[in-house]
Parts: C-alpha cells; sequence; structure tokens
C-alpha cells in the first residue's frame, strides 16, 4: 500500500503529526466504500489483506505532490501534515508519479514535544528502543491502526469513523513498552527488511469508547 507524505522544505509537517495522520489514512481507506463490496478497490484491498499489509511511505512536494494527487487516493490532513494513501498495487507496477519518488529524506521532528495522548481514543505506543525514520514509522502507526481496526465491532468501526478516527501515537516508556507487550493486545511486529531487527514496534490500545480491552493474537 503506497502512502505519500508531503514535505516542503520550508515547512515540514511536524514527525507526531505525521504518524498519527498517516494512521488515520491507513483507517480511511479501510472504511471506506470503495475498498468493501463490489467497490472498484474491494479486489485489491481483499487480496492485500489477505497477505502481508505492507505499506510504503514516500515523500513529496510541489509538482510531486500535485501528480501524485491526480491518482486514485484519499488525502488526509492533519494540524500539519497531509498524507495521501492509494489502493494496494505490486511494487513493480506503480505508476511513474509514485516510484519516482524518494523514500529517503523523511526525518521529521517535533518542534515542541507532543502532549498526552487523547484520553478518549486509542493510543498507539511506540516501542522506545528502536531508532527509526519517520517514513518507517509511519508505516509501523499504520499497521498498528490496522490492526485495531480488524479487532473491533461493526458499530465500534462505526463510532470510531464518525468520530473522525481520533488516536494519538506516542513512545511508551520502557517500563510500560515492557507491560504492554506483555498484554494481549495488538503487537505489530517487522520482518525486519529495512532499518531494525524483527520485533515488536507497536502495540495498539482502546479506549472505553471505541474497542475498550481490544485483544488480538501477535501478527
Amino acid at each position: 500500500m503506497p502512502l505519500v507524505v508531503r514535505i516542503e522544505r520550508a515547512e515540514p509537517p511536524a514527525r507526531t503529526d505525521a504518524l498519527e495522520t498517516a494512521a488515520r489514512a491507513v483507517l480511511e481507506i479501510l472504511a471506506d466504500e470503495r475498498s468493501t463490496g463490489e467497490g472498484e478497490w474491494a479486489r485489491a484491498m481483499t487480496e492485500w489483506q489477505d497477505a502481508r499489509i505492507r505499506k510504503v511511505v514516500r515523500r513529496a512536494r510541489g509538482a510531486e505532490w500535485r501528480r501524485a494527487g491526480e491518482l486514485p487516493g484519499i488525502t488526509v490532513t492533519g494540524e500539519s501534515a497531509e498524507v495521501r494513501v492509494f489502493p494496494p498495487i505490486p511494487l513493480d507496477g506503480w505508476p511513474k508519479e509514485l516510484a519516482k519518488l524518494q523514500v529517503s529524506g523523511t526525518d521529521l521532528e517535533d518542534p515542541t514535544a507532543p502532549g498526552a495522548a487523547l484520553p478518549e481514543a486509542p493510543t498507539l505506543w511506540l516501542n522506545p528502543h528502536l531508532d527509526m525514520s519517520a517514513g518507517k514509522t509511519m508505516a509501523q502507526a499504520g499497521h498498528a491502526a490496522q490492526l485495531l481496526w480488524w479487532e473491533l465491532s461493526d458499530t465500534d468501526r462505526k463510532s470510531w469513523r464518525e468520530a473522525g478516527f481520533p488516536l494519538s501515537v506516542r513512545p511508551a516508556t520502557p517500563d510500560h513498552w515492557a507491560e504492554l507487550t506483555a498484554s494481549a493486545l495488538p503487537v505489530v511486529r517487522d520482518a525486519g527488511f529495512t532499518e531494525i531487527a524483527p520485533g515488536p514496534t507497536f502495540v495498539s490500545e482502546g479506549s472505553d469508547r471505541f474497542g475498550a480491552h481490544v485483544r488480538l493474537g501477535q501478527r
């Protein structure tokens, strides 16, 4: 699944906002009517979800971003970030507008420390022991959001979508991370092909409003 983050030289997005926007972008395409039933993206989405839910994040600016926006997909906007998500397609079949975009160069920073996680929305907890680029972390945050989505009831999915998919992405403290990974909450496990060794990257924690006490076997 391609995701493209807009990174302009003069005004790059804040890192946490980009992570949260990428996670919401994945949820938007999962929930979109075109991705289900007889929708135009349904077959591609189903085949992709039945296999490995790989996501690739690339960056664009200026004319590159405008050209990417002309392809079928969904653009999601955060406070400072813009992310466009596209239906899954094999890497060797990407359109030239996406294929020529760079994977590197997605290092982002938070100008100020992010505040507390939203109290009535899911939190995607990041492994504090890892050092990943923003692009890699955006893809992993998308995985975490997707694992949680799969576990929700139709009612909870509808409520979450109607609320605009509120969520938080935050690094866990080492002690909290140990508690999270010892629980039965959804765990994202990276295969270790890029940047990091195989192992857990995110834990998805629900809330009383959107899927409290969600449980999922490790993937």
